[in-house]
């Protein structure tokens, strides 16, 4: 099962937190991140630990329409 993965641009202040943490996941683009592969992830646990990571709270996961991350 695919997760979906989305980044709040208009939240995200380039902190670059989910590249280091999650590089094969995202990336800086301008001065704000955006997810790669399209939003589509394989369920990757480096996915959530950026989610749970961003400072402005920008990153959602979701799997089957259900917020997984960031987590509580």
């Amino acid at each position: 099962m695919a997760w979906r993965v989305t980044v709040d641009r208009g939240r995200c202040m380039g902190s670059g937190i989910c590249t280091s943490l999650a590089a094969s996941s995202f990336v800086l683009d301008g001065e704000r991140s955006r997810p790669l592969g399209g939003g589509e992830s394989a369920p990757d646990e480096t996915v959530l630990d950026a989610a749970d990571s961003c400072p402005a709270g920008a990153i959602t996961v979701t799997e089957e329409g259900r917020v997984i991350g960031p987590r509580d």
